[in-house]
Order: C-alpha cells, then structure tokens, then sequence
C-alpha cells in the first residue's frame, strides 16, 4: 500500500491570521503544454495543512517540455513570458520567500521509460532557469501517476468544501457528514480515476492513505499510461495505416492532412505498431470518413476487456476497481469535449451519445460554425474523443444509465482550475512554516461549542427567573395597595 500523509498537530485556530499571506507557484508540466498557477494562502494553517486559493494561471505557449528532448535549451523562453507574469502578481519583496515546484506527469515519465539521460536534462534545464530567476526554487520532479490521481482528488474535495467549512465563529472546521467526491481526469498521455470505495482496500496496490486536515482517507487510484487522449488517438491512427495512407472513421467527412511517421510512433505507446521500414519524417495521408458506427468499433480495440474475464471488480487489461461509489467530477479533457458536443454540467447517457452521434455525423466544414472556440488540431479530433470517453468510462470504469448522471463534467469551481496541482500545493505547504503565532483556543472546538451552549442557556434561564421575580415582585406591590385602599374604606 502507498503512502501519502499529511502530519496533523494541534487544533483548529480561532482566529484568522493578521500577518501578510504567503504564495507559492506550481508549474503543471503536462505532457501536451505547461501551466503556470500561482496560489495564496494565510500565514497561519489549519491543522498544519494551508487553506489555498488560485491567484493567478498562466499557459505557457508551445508543447509540453517533454517534447524539448533534443533541445533543451529551449525550453526557458517560453516558461519565462509566464514567469515575467508572475513576477508582476506577486509583491516584490515577497519574491525571494515564494517557494517554486514542477511537477512533471505522463509525457516525462514515457520520455524518461525511452531515455532516462535526455529526461534528466530537460529536468536539469528548469533548474538552470529557475536558478536566475528571484524565487526560491524547490525541485523539479516527475511525479507517478498514482500522485497525479490523488492530488486531483484532493483538489475537487477542497474545492467543494468536502475537508473544510467555517463556522458560525468563522473558524475551518470538518463538515459534519460530508461525502467525498471521486475524481476522473483526462490528460493527453494518461487518464485518472480516484475515490473512496465503500469498503477499505488496506492491501491493495492501488490505495493510498492520505491525511489530510487531521483527518485520514483512504483511497483507490489508478493511472492508465499510454491512455490519456492523445495517445490513445495515435494509437488510433497508427493501426489504421495502409502503406502510406489512413482512412480514418472518427475524422469529419471531407477532412484531411497529412502526418509524419516520428508523430505517430515517436512515444513508447506506439512503438510496438512500428513498421519494419521506419522513416521519421515520411508524411501519411490521413483522410476522414466520418462514419461514427465504424468509429466506435474501432476505438473499442484500444481497451482489452476481455483480460478482466468478466469480473465486475475490472476495469480493463485485468486492472482491479471496486464498485463506483458516489459523485464524480470530470475534468480536463472530459470537460473539454462535453464542451465541444455542447454539453456541461450533469446530462444522461442517452443526452451523451446522442449528441455525440450528431457530431460525428458531421461535414469538416460545418465544425466551425458549431464550436464555441475553433482550432483544427482539437476540432478534427472531438469525435474520437467522445468516442473513447464512452468507452472508457461505460465499458471501462463501469458507469451505466444510472450512474452517469452522477458525473458532473466541469472545468473550475470559483476562480480555481480543477487540477492535480493544487492537490500538490496543498500537500506541499506544510513543508511551508507558518510564521505568525497561534491564537488557539483553550479546549477543543467541539468542547467550546458544548460550554458555549450551556452557558448560553443558563444565562438565558437566569434571565427569565430575574424576569419573573420582577413580575412577582410587581404583583405583590399591586396587591398590597389595593389591601390598603380597601382598609381605607
């Protein structure tokens, strides 16, 4: 069983922190392109763990830094615009106390299965960049894809309030009752599901225990290499090649282009589909037939279910999964094709494939005017991605009319990106000391609250007992009079 812990030391704080807030950067070194985040959080923690907010999120231009393996050299100027960015958000004499990380994902880990040496210098080539730059630079790493699960987890929890809520003294305090939320992320060289299943999986490879805000989860994760969508479309496209052609169905009708062979065998997913006559820079002819029924059939292909031999706690290629449990999230490149078949938030199965029938039934031409955002690379692609998406997530993961609704495909909560790396932020503050000095509360919340109440009440009855003697006090005054009036006459 992996480990991922959190130390949890001391209490919740009763008051909020009056010193300046701190910031950290995390640059999300994805396999297809970089992002940038720069998030906040007070000085004082709670429960040793920051409460963070995104300030700021900026895209670096070009590919991921995985693709700079033969030049890595090359890979500061466009790190650096975003940088200059940053530099401008965050106050200057804050700059040098402002931790830096990198944290790499499926695009570094095939590049470094293929050469472990030119990985190392794309890593080595960050560091010599960061070194110049005024910010503390923590380390550059690739992280498995069993930690990109679970910090995507960890970042649709904390956005959704599941870990922390304040309450009515304006304290962070545990929910009463919440429900965690399972998470599915969508990349271009892996894909993701995480979430508590009902029962614990203590020995299971695929589990992670993690502490979190003084509190311990268990949780299934796995990372499917080679099945995030780009790669899974080359591999696509690759066992469709006839000679130096490919009639591909999930491409619109009237699309074509022509593709290099090194883009299509160029990464370990694919290297096993490699012809024995290999060019890297010999184009292929690819043209699109837009036909969906062939499509999905030719997806199918791209999952061995039958290596599960029909077990129910399998997803695919004999990978084990308990029983779905609860709500899902799904972001990334879940979201982003939802989004292109006009579909977001929660819908049904059938809404899904319906929608997804029509987009691939249409003309290369037609596309332009029916996306929000048009650009070819991704137009000319929705299609397969809808596809795999069914696929992956009904044959794969389990989802069924029932359960699909469940899902909530979606791109942010407030002005926070659902992504893994502000899961890896909030793990990372606690290497962050808080500088100002805690106010805590004498007993524990909980506590505070019971004597709270109850001196509440008793001051409460002690008031309507002084009420009451007043009242009583008033009426034997009024009696007494009228007995005198009386005697009088």
């Amino acid at each position: 069983t992996g480990y991922l812990l959190w130390s949890n030391t001391g209490f919740l704080s009763f008051l909020n922190s009056i010193s300046s807030p701190q910031h950290g950067i995390v640059l999300d070194a994805g396999s297809s392109r970089t992002t940038v985040y720069v998030y906040e959080w007070p000085a004082e923690k709670e429960n040793n763990t920051g409460v963070v907010s995104q300030t700021y999120k900026c895209n670096v231009k070009g590919p991921g830094i995985s693709s700079y393996g033969s030049n890595p050299q090359e890979i500061a100027k466009p790190i650096d615009d975003c940088i200059h960015k940053v530099k401008e958000k965050i106050p200057s004499h804050l700059h040098k106390s402002t931790p830096v990380y990198l944290g790499a994902t499926a695009g570094m880990r095939l590049l470094r299965l293929q050469n472990e040496t030119t990985a190392n210098e794309v890593l080595e080539s960050v560091h010599n960049y960061f070194t110049s730059q005024p910010f503390e630079f923590r380390g550059a790493q690739i992280i498995t894809g069993q930690e990109e699960g679970v910090y995507g987890w960890i970042t649709a929890n904390y956005l959704m309030g599941n870990f922390l809520e304040k309450n009515i003294w304006r304290t962070w305090v545990h929910p009463r009752g919440a429900e965690t939320t399972g998470e599915l992320d969508l990349g271009g060289a892996s894909t993701q599901i995480s979430f508590i299943p009902e029962e614990s999986m203590q020995s299971s490879n695929s589990t992670l225990q993690v502490q979190l805000y003084g509190y311990e989860y268990s949780v299934y994760t796995h990372s499917f290499q080679c099945y995030g969508r780009d790669e899974a479309e080359k591999r696509l496209l690759a066992s469709l090649i006839n000679k130096s052609t490919i009639d591909n169905p999930c491409y619109p009708q009237s699309y074509k282009t022509a593709l290099t062979m090194k883009h299509l065998h160029g990464s370990l997913c694919t290297e096993s589909l490699k012809p024995a006559d290999y060019k890297p820079v010999q184009l292929v002819n690819v043209r699109g037939t837009g036909d969906p029924a062939l499509c999905q059939e030719k997806v199918s292909l791209l999952f061995n279910f039958t290596a599960c031999n029909g077990r129910e706690d399998c997803s695919f290629n004999g990978v084990h999964q308990p029983k779905l449990k609860g709500k899902f999230v799904a972001f990334s490149g879940f979201y982003y094709t939802a989004n292109a078949l006009n579909l977001t938030g929660r819908f049904s199965l059938a809404d899904f494939n319906s929608s997804m029938w029509s987009f691939c039934s249409q003309n290369w031409n037609q596309l332009p005017f029916m996306l929000p955002k048009f650009d070819e690379v991704y137009a000319r692609s929705y299609c397969f991605s809808a596809n795999y998406i069914y696929y992956l997530l009904v044959h794969g993961y389990k989802f069924n009319t029932e359960t699909w609704p469940q899902i909530h495909f979606q791109k942010e909560v407030g002005n926070s990106s659902i992504a893994w790396s502000l899961g890896y932020m909030l793990s990372l503050t606690n290497m962050i000391p808080a500088e100002s000095t805690l106010i805590w509360l004498p007993v524990h919340p909980s506590l505070f609250a019971g004597l709270l109440f109850f001196f509440t009440a008793v001051s409460l009855l002690c008031l309507i007992f002084l009420v009451y003697l007043c009242v009583l006090s008033r009426m034997q005054k009024n009696i007494s009079h009228v007995d005198r009036v009386l005697a009088i006459e």
